[in-house]
């Protein structure tokens, strides 16, 4: 299994918009063979959870990174990235996405 970790950091102001983006990725996304979890989750403010982070992250875990490189090749994968990350009128002002095994 390989577990990945994608972290979204919004325009000012587009918090919601992109949140309500991504969460509808996670429908198509599960249909995905080899998909085992998928799941968007906002960052919380906690006195016990100082780290920096972007505040929207994906909490991926996939059968195996063949799996996870086809995911990233789907067409609302693909378009997801085209319109929000990188075009200059996207909602993303940044974003990272780290595979671990």
């Amino acid at each position: 299994m390989v577990y990945c970790t994608a972290e979204f950091k919004a325009k000012e102001g587009k918090e919601d918009e992109l949140f309500q983006i991504l969460k509808a990725l996670e429908i198509p996304t599960h249909k995905e063979n080899g998909c085992i979890e998928y799941k968007v989750m906002r960052k919380i403010n906690n006195p016990f959870a100082q780290g920096k982070h972007y505040g929207i992250l994906f909490n991926e875990i996939w059968e195996s990174v063949e799996v996870f490189e086809r995911h990233c090749q789907m067409p609302y994968i693909v378009d997801f990235f085209e319109k929000e990350c990188l075009s200059e009128i996207g909602l993303v002002e940044n974003y990272n996405v780290n595979l671990f095994q």
